[in-house]
């Protein structure tokens, strides 16, 4: 009785409206006492076997591995199924995606950090160049301390001046290297004749005693003289040029520090609306570090000059009176008077051959 009244359900006819609404029906009486009968029924039998199935279900607990999710609607094919194994694979996939996607934001950001420095370092090459330009050509107005440029314009005409003694004092080091050892050379010469030539034995004799002392004081002031070389070469090439590069890096932080009190002041006479005023209020933080940098170089440079000019003094006196005083004892003869000179400057001499290799080097 039951299957006949579902199958005349099945086969009746719906009729739907223009809403979608479904119409009355005639048999709407018959058909919802038959819908009633049969959930009543199915409701009986489902209590009874829905109380067998949860208890086989506390008992034996359901297995979470082989769980299903069905996806879509009643009577739906096996395409709808989703095994939970799949599930977990896409989470894989989707934690390995998050951290690729990590490392690309990192690697974007210090490709943005390098842009914005090459595009500040642009800025600022432009902003100097262009109060360069106009310094040149007499358009823009410069920071001048007069003092200061007249110091560092005596300081690198006394390294020019300088490099020309040290250059002199290389060409005497080495006219006179040559001559003590020609001089040396000719003595060997008069003290082989001396044994060849019994008649001229003590002229020989003689010569060669004189070039050999000639020779030996000649070393002593090539000693005095290399010192003397050495301690101007320190002065000329590291000491004033530590202090020119310090200059170097002032008189670029000079030119900074004019372009962007150029730009503030052309800010400044601009328009005061609300773009124009957080310009400003940028340009005068600039400016400020500007300012600050240009200052503690510009004090740099003031001690390094009054450091240099002590320390010049200081070496070329003890210099000076080194090369005077063995010059004046060579050209006099006074061997005694050139060797104190060299021990009252701590200078030691290399022994005769100590420039040469020994037999052992040689091999």
């Amino acid at each position: 009785m039951t299957d006949s009244i579902m199958s005349k359900a099945a086969t009746m006819e719906i009729p739907i409206n223009s809403n979608g609404d479904t119409g009355t029906l005639p048999e709407d009486d018959s058909l919802e006492q038959a819908a009633k009968l049969q959930w009543s029924l199915d409701e009986k039998v489902g209590s009874s076997r829905g109380t067998r199935d949860l208890q086989q279900v506390m008992v034996s607990g359901p297995n979470l591995n082989e769980t299903s999710i069905v996806s879509g609607g009643y009577g739906g094919t096996a395409e709808g199924i989703i095994p939970t194994s799949s599930i977990k694979g896409s989470n894989m996939h989707h934690s390995s995606s998050s951290s690729s996607m990590t490392a690309d934001e990192a690697t974007r950001g210090v490709a943005v950090e390098k842009l914005e420095t090459v595009k500040k370092w642009g800025l600022n090459t432009y902003k100097c160049t262009k109060q360069m330009i106009s310094e040149r050509f007499g358009r823009g107005s410069r920071t001048v301390d007069l003092e200061l440029e007249a110091q560092i314009e005596v300081l690198r005409d006394t390294k020019r001046k300088y490099e020309n003694v040290l250059r002199l004092a290389r060409a005497l080091t080495n006219h006179f290297y040559n001559m003590v050892q020609t001089q040396h050379a000719l003595g060997d010469t008069f003290a082989d004749l001396s044994q060849k030539s019994p008649e001229l034995r003590d002229e020989f004799g003689y010569n060669a005693e004189t070039q050999k002392l000639l020779c030996k004081n000649g070393e002593t002031l090539l000693g005095a003289i290399n010192f003397f070389v050495s301690s101007i070469n320190t002065l000329v090439n590291k000491t004033m040029e530590d202090t020119l590069m310090t200059i170097k890096m002032y008189e670029g932080a000079r030119l900074e520090f004019d372009a962007y009190r150029t730009d503030l002041e052309e800010l400044s006479l601009g328009p005061r609306d609300a773009v124009a005023m957080a310009r400003i209020d940028a340009a005068q933080q600039l400016y400020q570090v500007q300012k600050d940098k240009y200052e503690r170089l510009r004090s740099d440079v003031v001690i390094k000059l009054k450091f240099l000019e002590e320390n010049k003094v200081k070496v070329m006196h003890k210099q000076l009176l080194l090369f005077h005083n063995a010059i004046s004892a060579y050209f006099a003869g006074n061997q005694q008077q050139l060797e104190q000179t060299l021990k009252q400057f701590n200078i030691k001499l290399r022994p005769p051959g100590a420039d040469k290799p020994s037999w052992l080097e040689e091999q």
